[in-house]
């Protein structure tokens, strides 16, 4: 090697692990000083801490909970099950069976473009086999799984058997690479309340009831849910769709990026008096 070459990221990085770190509390600062020093960026720094965490997070702490489950009934007719699949924009469909709730297979949307005679089509002849997995399952033993079957989805199930959840390779990776933004999300300079250019505010869902209380100077109560997604969710008793709105304590909630499992961004407009009930002062 030229002794005027400056040596690659992988040598420097082996130089700094070569302190041999006896847990991983000790390596996980070790790979802090290396971005210190700047021989690995953020994005690497937090790939690597996430892979790490991925050991120790079980399933049931990322899984789609069974309430927030998109599912599609055994007995659905076709016409329902394609408005279901192109309001959603879901790759896969847990498909139940409606009396006892049993999740009998995985129906993926593409498999719809080949139906060619609807009149005899029949649900079950298009399921693929649903994998299950319990609550605990560690989620890089999962991600490995996912790998060598090609699956997707699994369907979570506790202790007794019953559906708990499902969870997807999407929702496995986010936890090590972080959120997978679309064009929805915010920058991730910003934080979770923004105001526009037409004085609304992009806020998401996660956001806290605390923050959020500060932000607009209301008396939310966090007794029941912490976030300003869970707010909404309790007041309309469903998970609403995207464009769909409420009105609570004289703001609006207008949903801007939602699924049938969980919420994601809102837009929330402080309305006048006129139009929240309130009555006009008197002159």
């Amino acid at each position: 090697m030229d002794p005027d070459s400056k040596p690659g990221f992988i040598e420097r990085l082996t130089t700094l692990l070569l302190r041999e770190p006896e847990d991983r509390a000790q390596l996980i600062q070790i790979l802090h000083n290396a971005h210190e020093r700047q021989l690995m960026d953020a994005d690497a720094l937090t790939i690597i801490e996430g892979a790490l965490a991925a050991s120790d997070t079980r399933v049931a702490d990322v899984m789609i909970p069974r309430a927030q489950m998109g599912v599609i009934d055994i007995d659905a007719p076709l016409a329902d099950i394609l408005s279901v699949a192109i309001a959603t924009a879901h790759s896969r469909f847990p498909v139940i069976d409606g009396d006892r709730d049993d999740v009998l297979g995985i129906l993926l949307a593409k498999d719809l473009l080949r139906v060619r005679d609807q009149a005899s089509f029949v649900l079950r002849d298009w399921l693929r086999p649903a994998v299950f997995i319990p609550e605990s399952k560690r989620l890089n033993v999962l991600l490995r799984e996912f790998r060598v079957s090609r699956n997707h989805m699994a369907i979570v199930v506790d202790e007794f058997g019953s559906v708990a959840g499902l969870v997807t390779i999407e929702d496995v990776l986010e936890q090590i690479v972080g959120d997978i933004a679309d064009e929805y999300d915010f920058d991730e300079t910003h934080d979770n309340i923004r105001r526009d250019s037409a004085g609304r505010y992009r806020v998401k869902a996660h956001t806290t009831i605390a923050d959020f209380n500060t932000a607009f100077a209301t008396h939310f109560s966090d007794a029941e849910f912490d976030t300003v997604g869970g707010l909404l969710l309790h007041h309309l008793g469903y998970v609403p769709k995207r464009n769909e709105s409420a009105v609570i304590d004289g703001l609006r909630f207008q949903v801007l990026r939602a699924d049938s499992r969980r919420l994601y961004t809102l837009l929330v407009d402080p309305l006048p008096p006129a139009e929240n009930g309130a009555k006009p002062e008197a002159d």
